[in-house]
């Protein structure tokens, strides 16, 4: 029996995060944003790597937008 699973990685560029504490808002912020089980935040490149199952590019940039920042693209 084979598990089909749908998972997927999205990548986007954060702009405004200037230190390890901006991390934590946005990390918190999209973590809440419903289907999203991993979001991985590289202060040094600006990328946010978001995996998960049923969640919108746009309901993440809204979760990093409540965070105080900006998705662009």
């Amino acid at each position: 029996m084979s598990t089909n699973t749908s998972e997927s990685a999205h990548s986007y560029t954060v702009r405004g995060m200037t230190c390890s504490h901006c991390v934590v808002p946005v990390r918190e912020e999209v973590s809440g944003v419903m289907g999203v089980e991993d979001v991985d935040v590289q202060l040094s490149s600006g990328r946010m790597t978001v995996t998960g199952e049923g969640f919108s590019d746009k309901a993440v940039a809204t979760a990093v937008a409540e965070a105080g920042y900006e998705v662009v693209p």
